[in-house]
């Protein structure tokens, strides 16, 4: 299973760097960056998936020239430190921005995740629906309600428009709004 997960990850740097121009503009990445980000990427999750205290499924990884976004639910405040420190030990990773949410152990009902579920649906679809949102750099959980947002957009407006159309969607209870601005 791990080899075809990172069959598909290369499968997916190999589409971005055909679609991807060579050069470097202000907010994006020139066809090594996506490379490095990509690996960069891989090796932080990687490293997730081997320690015993964190649960690497709960935990989303971006990253963007060489800053590292942690962003998800998680059970512990241990998890969420470790999670740092995995991060930065991974040669490479000049920045960890830990965005990840702490809470109580799951105690959801069946019913409390297929709503959540349904909500995280919702937001996505409404996101590609949105011209003015780039849907597909934005990362979406939700957990009790509680949307999270993460992963890196180009400015101010992207991230203000995606918190509203969260916001916008039937059964969210709060947004929080995790997007980070690509550097310059």
């Amino acid at each position: 299973m791990k080899q075809a997960a990172w069959t598909a990850r290369v499968g997916l740097v190999v589409i971005a760097l055909a679609l991807g121009a060579c050069s470097a503009t202000r907010t994006q990445e020139s066809a090594g960056e996506v490379v490095d980000d990509s690996v960069l990427t891989a090796k932080v999750k990687t490293a997730l998936v081997e320690d015993p205290v964190t649960k690497a499924r709960q935990i989303d990884v971006e990253t963007y020239r060489g800053v590292v976004q942690l962003a998800g639910f998680v059970d512990s405040e241990q998890e969420k430190a470790r999670a740092t420190e995995l991060a930065r030990a991974v040669t490479g990773v000049q920045e960890v921005r830990n965005d990840l949410k702490v809470g109580d152990a799951d105690q959801s009902t069946l019913g409390e995740k297929v709503d959540d579920g349904l909500i995280t649906t919702q937001v996505k679809t409404k996101l590609i629906a949105d011209s003015r949102t780039d849907a597909y750099k934005i990362n979406v959980e939700t957990k009790e309600g509680v949307v999270q947002l993460s992963g890196f957009v180009d400015n101010d407006d992207a991230k203000r428009t995606a918190g509203e159309v969260a916001r916008s969607v039937s059964g969210v209870r709060d947004v929080d709004n995790d997007l980070e601005i690509r550097q310059q």
